[in-house]
């Protein structure tokens, strides 16, 4: 069964047209990559989905669950399930990582008209998670990402969507800046997600990433719009050969 369905998606940042007609399917409990050159819109493709204000959608729909979420504020998708892991994590100074941790699993339970975590059950959940990613306690005591290493700053993320049991996953480049060790840790972190409730799209440039984070399904997206499909041996053509080809397939 299909738990986000992309149709004819048109989009544009300030008047320029970044999406051309994508169209995408995913079904619950796989995991999708995208991958395509620098300009692609990819990352588009990321923001449109989660609502991120500035980018209008003129052509197309998004259904999640059947029903459409191009009108929906960035929270209700939140609360129905979408969690966007960023390229570059932002910096929140003043703001305690475990502080701004619980309100946002709390305001997304109240959403859903669930009880909210007491704060032993919290921090019960907070602490196992925590270890399990290898981030250290005084971390989650530190300002959201302020000071953290590459690494540090997609480990905390990977503990928020951990935390948030998305139902779609979307991974923005999460192995931007990092070096090995960092990567599989957070590879590991997103892997202990994988389920038949919760479904993943990986937004990657090279293929490396795809080694620890294996999806189903490979997309290549170019111009604006999904070329080709395939799958995961379709990862490593790419790196093989390149986009030059399916850019060419976009332009004609």
């Amino acid at each position: 069964m299909a738990l986000l369905e992309i149709k004819n998606l048109h989009a544009e940042v300030d008047g320029k047209k970044i999406l051309n007609g994508v169209d995408l399917v995913v079904k619950k409990g796989t995991v999708h990559a995208i991958m395509g050159p620098n300009g692609s819109g990819k990352s588009t493709l990321s923001y449109v989905l989660a609502g991120k204000p500035g980018y209008t959608v003129t052509e197309g729909d998004v259904l999640l669950d059947g029903e459409s979420i191009l009108g929906m504020e960035p929270d209700e998708r939140a609360a129905k399930g979408i969690f966007l892991a960023f390229q570059y994590p932002l910096e929140i100074p003043g703001v305690a990582s475990m502080t701004f941790l619980r309100t946002a699993v709390n305001a997304q339970r109240k959403r859903r008209g669930e009880p909210e975590l007491s704060t032993p059950e919290f921090m019960k959940r907070v602490r196992w998670m925590a270890e399990k990613l290898e981030i250290e306690p005084e971390m989650l005591r530190r300002a959201v990402n302020v000071g953290f290493s590459g690494g540090e700053k997609k480990r905390n993320e990977v503990l928020q969507m951990s935390m948030l049991e998305p139902r779609l996953a979307i991974l923005d480049e999460t192995d931007s800046g990092l070096d090995i060790d960092a990567l599989r840790i957070a590879a590991d972190g997103v892997n202990r997600l994988r389920s038949p409730e919760c479904s993943m799209i990986v937004i990657t440039h090279y293929q490396r990433l795809l080694d620890y984070i294996v999806p189903d399904v490979v997309h290549v997206l170019s111009k604006g719009r999904v070329v080709k499909t395939g799958g995961k041996e379709l990862a490593h053509e790419l790196e093989a050969r390149g986009y030059a080809e399916y850019q060419d397939d976009a332009a004609a």
